[in-house]
């Protein structure tokens, strides 16, 4: 490394990014809130092949991305741009691609998509984006808003058999479920491991674990969240428990006790991860070089554990006791993921063939 190589490296370290010493963490929670649409009401209709869907591995927010377009069978008509696990305060790069360049939109970093539109844009350069290709600029970052958007405006291009994860009939039980997750479990993991103080972070803990311990309890009744078919909740869950033990665990400081500890929520993430369209996202050696080399304030030595071994993920789970309708009435599991979206083998116990 030259010196002018370290002095960038310095410039744009990710250190004092996360953690505020003596003050809790809190999530910038404003995204671009455009929305692509049938009637193209913000100027973004759907429309197949427009759009470039932007959706890291290593991210639990870019990951129900990567599922829902998976299950809705959304593939052929969004195409995915995937950086790489790690990223400096600027932006997520590119760097898995030849040359270290998005193919479709000739970038190198993500943020060059978001200054397109908004040269002056003031917020964290964020995953998931959709950016629309043909002025290769970003149309929504809002990760809350791109899933719904999914199962019920692109609908005219979902695939025969797409299962309907957000069912109208359960839509306000869905959003309630789903709004409380995001601040006791998929956003409280960060405010435990992002806490600025030992009361901040035993006040987050808390209510962390009194958060899975209901869901543990939730999980004893049917086989996922909202009964015997999979929804736009469980989308939201499974990207927080995979990460659980091999990050959130011990780098979070979540550790009263691992996942696999808890029948309900294991066996619910194993059979989950074994269900066609989630477990097939999933990069477990990205996931962990993102959380232990990018968090530089809690890990400051950038070192990478080897473990846990997770090929237990792949053993039997009791949640087939419970009454199923995976993919609900019409519903089918998904095609195998296209053939340049298999998750490296070596990267997860999980063989998949593409297509």
């Amino acid at each position: 490394m030259t010196p002018e190589d370290r002095t960038t490296t310095a410039e744009h370290s990710t250190e004092g990014a996360y953690v505020a010493k003596g003050k809790p963490f809190t999530r910038d929670m404003t995204y671009i809130d455009d929305r692509i649409t049938r009637d193209g009401r913000d100027g973004w209709p759907v429309e197949a092949g427009r759009y470039r869907l932007i959706a890291a591995r290593a991210c639990p927010w870019a990951n129900r991305t990567l599922i829902s377009r998976r299950l809705l069978g959304l593939e052929d008509a969004l195409s995915v741009g995937m950086p790489g696990p790690t990223h400096d305060r600027r932006s997520w790069t590119f760097d898995l691609d030849e040359g270290g360049v998005d193919p479709v939109l000739g970038y190198e970093r993500l943020q060059q998509a978001y200054f397109a539109r908004f040269p002056d844009y003031p917020r964290g350069i964020t995953v998931p984006a959709v950016v629309d290709i043909p002025s290769k600029a970003v149309v929504t970052n809002d990760f809350q808003r791109i899933t719904l958007d999914f199962s019920t405006e692109w609908t005219a291009l979902h695939r025969e058999g797409a299962p309907d994860l957000y069912p109208e009939a359960q839509r306000e039980e869905i959003d309630a479920l789903n709004t409380w997750m995001l601040h006791r479990v998929n956003n409280g993991v960060y405010k435990v491991g992002f806490a600025g103080d030992q009361e901040d972070y035993e006040r987050e803990y808390h209510q962390l674990w009194e958060a899975l311990d209901e869901l543990e309890q939730r999980l004893s009744e049917s086989r996922y969240l909202m009964g015997p078919s999979v929804t736009e909740a469980d989308v939201r869950l499974f990207p927080t428990l995979i990460r659980f033990d091999p990050v959130y665990f011990g780098h979070f400081k979540a550790n009263r006790q691992p996942l696999s500890t808890m029948p309900n929520l294991w066996n619910y993430t194993k059979d989950l991860f074994q269900t066609p369209g989630f477990g097939d996202t999933v990069d477990l050696t990205q996931i962990k070089k993102h959380y232990y080399y990018v968090h530089e304030d809690i890990n400051p030595t950038q070192v990478v554990p080897l473990g846990p071994d997770m090929s237990h993920l792949l053993e039997d789970h009791d949640r087939d006791r419970f009454a199923t309708n995976t993919w609900g009435d019409g519903g089918t599991a998904p095609d195998a993921p296209l053939a340049a979206e298999v998750v490296d083998p070596a990267h997860t116990p999980l063989r998949v063939a593409g297509r």
